[in-house]
């Protein structure tokens, strides 16, 4: 009773205190297990790795057998001190390794760790099954250029998708120190999804000013402030809600909206991609449309000057394309880097 009194007595004491103190507290028990025994005549105890060996596996509770105290004072050392005071620091050590691996693992769950990612791609806010939807769309356009995968959120939640995403958790989306986790600093490109566009506003703000050159794109409802982003954040790109046109479209020209949801779903089918034109010298549209199409099975649909906003929609035969301009195709995957080199070198 007394043992098992002492045993929690200690137990209690070395779980309140920091690791510090528990690592002092074992040199201490070592240094005196060792005097002890010394004193009570052990030698073989106390000689070179015996000791060490010794002691691991009486706290450890493993004992072997093949060693043991020979003599009277030595057993009433090792029964009232090296036995329990050894089993309640195993018991304290073996208690904070499980509570520190615990918490390791459910920080990570809960996206409290700090990342250590480059050239990733972020998605900032949570919609339930939409936020579900979003990363497997990115996922699969990920997948293809081996990034990885970081969702950003301001609430206490676990992982949705760890096997396709990585969990960032945040006090608020323009909080300097908790939004580090991410490493937006380091991204290649970010999603902003959030409820409030004001709150999008501002994130995009303080997005801007930690990666000025990675691309940011925005989810916007409101006028006024899409205007607003154009002006202060031009570099973003606002994808606003085309729910109204695409009533329109499907009213007008049955199956629209299939051929539009189509287009933009990268898990299946024929999707649209970008890419920025690889050959070094100028090739009419005519060309590049007729090579995708022959080589690669891909269809040309559009393109983009580097320097310029618009895009191009069915460029004319005619018209020259240059480096450096953004190629918009459609295909049922992306080009991987052997095709974009038989392109370049066509």
């Amino acid at each position: 009773m007394l043992l098992i009194k002492m045993r929690h007595m200690f137990e209690a004491l070395f779980f309140r205190i920091n690791t510090m103190a528990v690592i002092t507290a074992i040199f201490a028990y070592v240094a005196i297990s060792y005097v002890l025994l010394l004193l009570a005549g052990e030698t073989e105890l106390v000689a070179g790795e015996h000791f060490i060996y010794y002691l691991v596996v009486t706290g450890s509770t493993v004992g072997y057998g093949d060693f043991g105290p020979s003599t009277f004072w030595g057993r009433l050392a090792v029964s009232f001190w090296v036995i329990p005071i050894g089993l309640s620091l195993f018991a304290v050590v073996l208690g904070r390794a499980g509570v520190y691996l615990s918490e390791l693992y459910n920080r990570r769950r809960r996206g409290l760790q700090m990342l250590d990612l480059t050239n990733h791609s972020v998605i900032i806010g949570w919609h339930g099954a939409r936020s579900l939807r979003l990363i497997e769309l990115v996922y699969s356009s990920l997948r293809d250029r081996d990034m990885q995968l970081v969702l950003v959120v301001d609430k206490d939640m676990e992982n949705p998708a760890s096997d396709k995403v990585s969990l960032v958790q945040v006090e608020s989306y323009s909080d300097a120190i908790t939004m580090e986790r991410a490493k937006l600093s380091t991204a290649k490109s970010i999603v902003i999804d959030l409820e409030d566009d004001n709150e999008t506003l501002a994130t995009a703000l303080y997005c801007a000013s930690e990666n000025p050159e990675c691309h940011k794109t925005a989810y916007m409802a409101n006028p006024s402030l899409i205007h607003l982003m154009g002006v202060h954040c031009p570099k973003v790109e606002v994808i606003p809600s085309v729910q109204v046109e695409m009533l329109a479209s499907s009213a007008m020209d049955p199956g629209s909206a299939q051929v539009h949801q189509q287009l933009l779903d990268s898990t299946s089918g024929v999707t649209q991609y970008a890419i920025l034109n690889p050959v070094q010298h100028a090739v009419t549209a005519k060309q590049m449309l007729e090579f995708l199409k022959f080589q690669l099975d891909a269809t040309l649909i559009a393109y983009k000057r580097s320097a310029d906003v618009s895009i191009v929609l069915n460029p004319k035969a005619d018209v020259i394309l240059k480096p450096g301009d953004i190629l918009y195709y459609l295909s049922e995957s992306r080009l991987t880097e052997a095709q974009l080199t038989q392109l370049k070198e066509a």
